[in-house]
């Protein structure tokens, strides 16, 4: 079913920008003209670096509105990678607030993995310092790769 209501459409300075929420689903539209419920409208998929996730979304609304189950969303990232992402901000958040990479390793892995001696070349300390690093560079910017992930010109 698809559910277009008041507020799920506005103008900006580029056009037009809907969302169009179909099941469970939002999709997101834009045009250069104001929408109309029961026009016809076609797809404009300019052949730059956005190429593919364009068509991957076009296909993906194309789908829902005949009634298709819908695929995943194009930049979906796997559990494993959300879960480094959320390791790598609480480090971060933990140096920030002045924790040594031990105290941020118990926290992490838990307190006996982390040994009394060799702590200093331990492989948890050299994952704790990366994982800290991680989220220094998220900070810095790095969050902005995964609006985009997949890019090869980047």
């Amino acid at each position: 079913m698809l559910d277009l209501t008041a507020g799920q459409v506005r103008r900006a300075a580029d056009g037009w920008h809907a969302v169009l929420r179909i099941g469970a689903v939002d999709h997101r539209v834009w045009s250069k003209e104001p929408p109309v419920l029961g026009a016809s409208y076609a797809a404009e998929l300019p052949f730059d670096g956005d190429l593919e996730a364009r068509a991957y979304a076009a296909r993906r609304l194309w789908r829902a509105m005949n009634g298709r189950a819908p695929s995943p969303a194009f930049h979906q990232l796997s559990k494993q990678r959300r879960e480094r992402l959320s390791a790598a901000i609480r480090a971060l958040d933990a140096r920030s607030a002045g924790g040594s990479y031990r105290t941020i390793a118990e926290a992490l892995f838990g307190k006996k993995r982390i040994p009394d001696r060799a702590w200093k070349t331990h492989d948890l300390r050299n994952r704790t310092v990366r994982l800290v690093k991680g989220g220094l560079a998220l900070v810095r910017g790095g969050y902005r790769k995964l609006l985009r992930p997949g890019r090869r010109d980047e």
